[in-house]
């Protein structure tokens, strides 16, 4: 029952570090849109740093129930 479980978070994870992904390269485009203002360059530069931060901590949670539901 505990590999059911630890699949489960496995996928969840991943997801969740997918749409981290998606929201990082989302701002990544517009702090470089030399269209925007500065503010909102600056604004998306903060987010995509967060984002990479929850990315990787996702990814690595990911991992980590991948291996549990092995054993």
């Amino acid at each position: 029952m505990e590999t059911v479980k630890n699949a489960a978070n496995y996928v969840s994870e991943t997801i969740q570090g997918t749409g981290a992904t998606a929201q990082k390269e989302t701002n990544k485009n517009v702090a470089k849109d030399s269209d925007a203002s500065l503010g909102t360059r600056a604004e998306a530069a903060k987010d995509a740093v967060v984002n990479k931060k929850d990315e990787t901590v996702h990814d690595t949670k990911a991992d980590t129930h991948k291996e549990a539901a092995k054993h």
